[in-house]
């Protein structure tokens, strides 16, 4: 069992910053983490994504030279840099994780543990 808590969501104008904070807590080992996005009438998509054990990472093209994904040295703490941000950032940000790399980072249904969310909103 995994449990994951995101914190560092916000309200900030367009072109501004916010660093969202996912703790992992649980005894199971996983191999990927990612954040993903859900904004009110629209499916939940992936962000950004890491591996684990290697960390390389994979960002969304919409994200892509604004948002930085990262983890700490215990690999029990990832972070999403949003940076530039913009209107269309707006949305409830969820941490998500897995023990399988079998398929794509950002397929939804690949995650078996998901945090409650972070509500991130960028005014113009």
């Amino acid at each position: 069992q995994v449990n994951l808590a995101e914190s560092g969501g916000g309200s900030v104008q367009a072109g501004g910053s916010l660093r969202l904070s996912c703790v992992a807590s649980g005894s199971a080992s996983m191999t990927g983490m990612a954040w993903f996005r859900q904004a009110p009438g629209k499916e939940r998509e992936g962000v950004a994504g890491i591996h684990t054990r290697f960390s390389f990472t994979l960002y969304a093209d919409s994200v892509k030279g604004r948002f930085t994904i990262s983890q700490d040295n215990t690999k029990k703490i990832v972070y999403l840099q949003m940076n530039d941000l913009k209107p269309e950032d707006t949305a409830m940000y969820y941490c998500a994780a897995r023990n399988s790399d079998a398929s794509r980072w950002s397929l939804v249904t690949s995650y078996p543990y998901w945090g409650q969310g972070t509500q991130v909103t960028v005014s113009s």
